[in-house]
């Protein structure tokens, strides 16, 4: 996941979360029950198509490869409205968090780690990255290979290609994605993945696996689809790797920041020794010195009044496979909770409602013993409850926004 490419796809940093929100891992790809991305006539893509196809030969992908690989193409309406309507996510990072490390990810990572504790120790032998940091990417981007994605990915490609609003960078994922077909890593009935077209248990776009991605197990496949994980997790550390991870090294360490400290000095860009920020007052969680895992910058991602981590290269690193700052935390936080760390100590402030994570867990359990289901209580104010919200609203004679509020929390309780 070249990182200006792995953004530019990526609305799936939220989408890492959005795939990481429950439910079993298929046993097979299975086709996607919903009608919006099921394939429509559309005259326009069948012209671009033909043309595409003329396109893809100059470039060398043989005749029968692209026989095999567009004869079930088609276009995919529900994938450019998807790609229209990426919502901008604006969950802060308390949330984030008590999503991408909530107490099931946690026993659930765990479990995988016992599960897979031989192929992590061998990853971790041939490319030098711990197994709790594969997990935790295994983790975030498809819930441990639970949400792979069923969307046939020649099609998504091609849809989006075809739509023009990015199209020659989905154009070049499309030519990625047929050499992959072309080598024989996959089928293309095998070939699924999100509707931008990251696939597998670890989400590689095409272009990045073809660069990273690794036949481990040694079947001469890079099978990274398969319900055995082990090509998809070793390339994921293949790709950490790549891009300079220290083993031994953390990502990064809460720390207390002393009342006179200037916030100032905060940022990713402005790094410093360790002992230049202990001179300045910085001490770990419980009041020792930071050790020197080498230069360092001081993160503020929840504000002045939020928890202090400084952050080392490997934050760096993570941020290859995924820039979104809360996802580089999400991943070493969670790796940290997996090998037995402590939740973030720091305080969270209040949101923009002026309610805390307790405050809205206590919200959304109110709303739950009144008969208006939230989908769960984890404190993170998401469709479902938001919905519950407006039927509750609506219920009492309210305004209905859907919005949480201390008035609303007052009166459930």
């Amino acid at each position: 996941m070249q990182a200006s490419r792995r953004t530019a796809l990526l609305g799936i940093a939220a989408t890492a979360l959005a795939a990481c929100s429950g439910g079993p891992a298929p046993s097979r790809p299975v086709a996607t029950p919903d009608p919006m991305l099921r394939p429509v006539p559309e005259p326009g893509f069948d012209a671009w198509l033909a043309g595409f196809r003329d396109r893809a030969q100059a470039r060398g992908i043989a005749p029968g490869t692209l026989s095999r690989a567009l004869r079930g193409a088609g276009y995919l309406p529900g994938v450019i409205e998807r790609d229209r309507n990426q919502t901008e996510f604006t969950r802060t990072l308390e949330d984030y968090l008590a999503i991408a490390a909530s107490d099931e990810r946690i026993a659930t990572g765990r479990q995988m780690l016992r599960q897979h504790a031989t192929l992590l120790a061998a990853i971790e032998r041939q490319h030098g990255v711990e197994p709790h940091v594969v997990t935790a990417v295994w983790g975030l981007e498809s819930r441990y290979g639970a949400r792979r994605g069923d969307i046939p990915v020649v099609s998504a490609l091609a849809t989006l290609a075809y739509d023009g609003r990015r199209g020659a960078f989905f154009e070049s994922q499309l030519l990625a994605a047929l050499r992959i077909l072309e080598n024989g890593d996959t089928t293309p009935g095998r070939m699924v993945g999100s509707w931008a077209g990251a696939m597998g248990h670890t989400q590689f776009i095409p272009t990045s696996y073809e660069a990273y991605a690794v036949d481990f197990d040694g079947d001469g496949r890079r099978d990274i689809w398969a319900e055995d994980p082990a090509d998809a997790l070793a390339s994921a550390a293949a790709y950490l790797a790549r891009f300079g991870w220290r083993r031994g090294r953390p990502w990064g360490i809460e720390v207390r920041l002393p009342d006179s400290f200037d916030r100032g000095l905060a940022g990713r860009g402005r790094t410093r020794a360790v002992a230049e920020w202990a001179a300045r007052g910085v001490r770990d969680m419980d009041g020792r010195a930071v050790p020197d895992h080498g230069a360092a910058s001081i993160l503020l991602p929840a504000g002045a009044d939020g928890p202090a981590f400084m952050i080392f290269s490997n934050f760096g690193v993570i941020a290859r496979y995924n820039n979104a700052e809360s996802y580089v935390i999400g991943v070493g936080h969670l790796s940290d909770r997996l090998r037995g760390g402590p939740p973030v100590r720091g305080r969270f402030p209040p949101d923009a409602n002026g309610l805390t994570l307790a405050d809205r867990k206590s919200l959304q359990q109110g709303l739950t013993d009144a008969g208006f289901d939230t989908g769960g209580v984890d404190g993170v104010i998401g469709p479902g409850t938001r919905s519950a919200i407006e039927s509750y609203q609506r219920r009492m004679g309210l305004p209905v926004t859907g919005e949480p509020s201390r008035n609303l929390l007052a009166r459930l309780r």
